[in-house]
């Protein structure tokens, strides 16, 4: 096994019912544990998906810095603990209106919102906020529902850790 496929695997292991979950139709706050073996998405899969359709714009970089996923790209926001948050949670990125609203409403990036939102982003923000004026910045459309779940449960792999508030946003 690759060692970033193997310490995807650990982090997957250790992190099971860590992450709260939100259906992108319901945005109240608190949502059931996520079990991260219940994503539907094949992680190692989604770590290529992530190489060949998000790095451009996005990176995971943890709180030391180390860039774990990606180029260090900085077009969208840093993906690190995205997972189990609020959208627009990381502090001083410049997010759209309607993802400032979305992340205000209480939701929570789980794997059903974060994979209609991949598949469109714009429309699932329309759709999440009862606005048809509502835009994301994120013009990118992953193509295929299975390769959004895999980009999803890799995702997860960074997720925010049992215990953790989500962030307030920025």
């Amino acid at each position: 096994m690759k060692p970033r496929l193997f310490a995807t695997a650990i982090v997957a292991s250790l992190l099971p019912g860590a992450l709260m979950s939100q259906d992108a139709s319901a945005p109240e706050a608190g949502g059931a544990p996520v079990d991260l073996a219940a994503f539907s998405g094949d992680a190692a899969a989604g770590e290529q998906q992530f190489a060949r359709q998000c790095v451009s714009c996005h990176v995971v970089q943890n709180e030391a810095g180390e860039v774990l996923a990606g180029r260090n790209a900085r077009t969208g926001p840093n993906l690190w603990q995205a997972v189990g948050n609020r959208p627009a949670h990381v502090e001083g990125f410049a997010y759209s209106p309607a993802m400032k609203a979305y992340g205000e409403s209480g939701v929570l990036w789980a794997e059903d919102n974060l994979v209609h939102y991949l598949l469109d982003p714009t429309t699932h923000l329309r759709e999440a906020l009862g606005d048809s004026s509502a835009r994301s910045k994120m013009a990118y459309k992953v193509r295929d529902e299975g390769q959004a779940r895999d980009i999803a449960a890799y995702l997860a792999t960074f997720g925010l850790p049992a215990g953790e508030q989500p962030g307030t946003g920025g």
